[in-house]
């Protein structure tokens, strides 16, 4: 299926490891201008290497002032991924202040801002263009030490739908994919203990954790003209998981 991504300017953070490094790979291989994202210099080193032509972009998106200073003038960007996430894992009755201050900052409010610089020369441009937010499906089903992360995803969700509204009538869709576990090494950092994964698995009809491979597709789609109707949405990629 033809997604129409080649020659289009795409911006993902996270690009670094996991689902943004998989991402800006499959951006790459489809003919799309990616500008890739990390707080980690060496990350975006091995990238270049493996994807010649990409524009690495060295920022800690959790630091709005720097944020703003270096992809300020990033240029003309067609689509964005809103991929960069931490995931601090606490009972909710040992919550620390650090640990909502780094995820909300990160996990939304860098996603607000990103969103902003992008969308604000979508529209001076009189472009179209597609965000996709990598949430999650803990922003929709509670899990036992998730208190904080669960609820900037649930904000992510909705922060996804009030951009779909505000942005559509300039021709920017918005939408959302909400993964179960991948295998990424934050998600084999946090689910390595067979006894924890089995109280997930054992919820997701289809059996087992997802590829990246499998959310990577489904950003693509959300990003490509196949899904040119589509925005304000949440895609699962769960397995099953919420449905159950």
């Amino acid at each position: 299926m033809e997604l129409g991504l080649a020659g289009r300017r795409a911006l993902v953070t996270g690009a670094g490891k996991g689902i943004g490094r998989d991402t800006v790979q499959a951006l790459h291989a489809a003919g799309a201008r990616v500008v890739a994202v990390s707080r980690t210099q060496a990350d975006l080193d091995s990238l270049v290497r493996e994807c010649p032509g990409i524009e690495p972009v060295c920022v800690d998106l959790g630091d709005w002032e720097a944020t703003e200073r270096v992809l300020g003038g990033v240029g003309p960007v067609d689509l964005l991924v809103n991929n960069a996430g931490v995931a601090l894992l606490q009972p909710f009755l040992e919550v620390t202040k650090e640990a909502c201050d780094t995820s909300f900052n990160v996990n939304l409010r860098a996603v607000i801002q990103v969103s902003q610089i992008v969308a604000r020369d979508l529209i001076a441009r009189g472009a179209r263009g597609a965000i996709v937010n990598v949430s999650s499906q803990a922003s929709q089903r509670a899990l036992t030490n998730h208190s904080v992360y669960s609820s900037t995803k649930g904000a992510l969700d909705m922060l996804t739908k009030s951009m779909a509204l505000e942005l559509g009538p300039h021709k920017i869709r918005v939408n959302a994919v909400n993964p179960t576990v991948v295998m990424t090494p934050m998600g084999q950092a946090n689910w390595s203990d067979p006894h924890k994964a089995k109280t997930i698995l054992n919820r997701i009809p289809l059996g087992k954790f997802a590829e990246v491979e499998n959310v990577v597709d489904a950003i693509l789609f959300l990003l490509s003209d196949r899904s040119g109707m589509t925005t304000g949405s949440t895609m699962p990629v769960d397995g099953g998981f919420l449905a159950t």
